[in-house]
């Protein structure tokens, strides 16, 4: 641009820029407010309840707000939330069960839409304690010598050992496999779920490889499969079969009561030591492509599955 069609463009532009406030002068004297000169330089003020003038909007929001912020500490979360973030529900859907008075907090039932949560509180939905944790569903392929509890007084290696790396949630496993047992087990922080897959009303199917100290005689086979009687009642079992192109001593069973070392029990009341118990199935979940000693996060179907069942 030229010196001379910038002097041009200048002159244009104050020209009309004068047009437009002489227009803003002329509508301020018409409807007789007088001209009030604008001291850019002079940083903005906060309304002040003392000035002259009315509040504005943004104002009495901003008043609102800070008075809701005072009434709502930080460390709080509105209960809705705190259900939801446990996996539970939607918080449409907690919404529901605080109204139903089926969410208690402290030990009180709380109906009361908006309740806030502190993080020391304790909160139980349908018997069962809940965090407000992302559910974290890991699934295990346990090898030989680890027990299944989260601790050991005497020191043993545990399954928490194994999936130490694996959610920054604890997780607890759900049932047990004794030390010398294989195979398959979930480990979680779903309450609910825990609940669910071990309470003896839900039948949830295992299926074992068990290998024994000897061939298993067919009239054996069938009594088992006819049921065995233990201190706890008849040993019901599902289905019982020798294992295809594996000798005789091999079979597969499936099961759904949780008694203590039932498959054990079962075999040991007939005369034969099981040498080796592989769970392979648990609640349709599968050890395929998890080698021993290692585990894997449970996908999104796979939980929808569970949640079905």
């Amino acid at each position: 641009m030229s010196e001379f069609e910038a002097k041009s463009y200048e002159k244009t532009f104050n020209k009309t820029a004068g047009k437009r406030i002489g227009k803003s002068f002329d509508t301020a004297k018409k409807f007789g407010k007088s001209e009030k000169k604008i001291d850019y330089k002079k940083p903005f003020k906060a309304f002040d309840k003392n000035d002259e003038g009315e509040r504005t909007r943004s104002f009495v929001q901003k008043r609102r707000f800070d008075k809701l912020a005072k009434e709502t500490p930080k460390e709080t979360t509105r209960l809705n939330k705190y259900i939801a973030n446990s996996g539970i529900c939607s918080r449409r859907e907690a919404d529901e069960l605080i109204t139903q008075g089926l969410v208690q907090v402290n030990g009180e039932v709380i109906t009361e839409m908006g309740h806030q949560v502190h993080k020391t509180d304790k909160v139980i939905f349908d018997g069962q304690g809940i965090t407000p944790e992302k559910p974290v569903y890991v699934l295990l392929n346990k090898p030989k010598g680890y027990i299944s509890t989260t601790k050991d007084e005497k020191a043993r290696k545990t399954v928490m050992d194994l999936v130490a790396n694996a959610s920054p949630y604890r997780v607890f496993p759900v049932g047990r496999l004794d030390r010398s047992t294989t195979g398959v087990i979930l480990l979680t922080n779903d309450g609910l779920m825990t609940k669910k897959l071990t309470h003896p009303s839900f039948t949830m199917k295992k299926i074992y490889h068990v290998t024994l100290d000897r061939k298993l005689d067919r009239a054996d086979l069938n009594a088992i499969a006819e049921g065995v009687r233990l201190e706890e009642g008849i040993a019901e079992v599902d289905s019982i079969s020798y294992i295809e192109g594996k000798p005789k001593n091999e079979v597969g069973i499936e099961i759904h009561i949780g008694w203590n070392r039932v498959v054990r029990r079962i075999f040991q009341r007939l005369g034969y030591e099981v040498e080796l118990l592989d769970r392979v199935m648990f609640a349709g979940l599968t050890k395929k492509n998890i080698k021993r000693g290692h585990w894997r996060i449970l996908t999104d179907l796979e939980v929808n599955n569970l949640k079905m069942l």
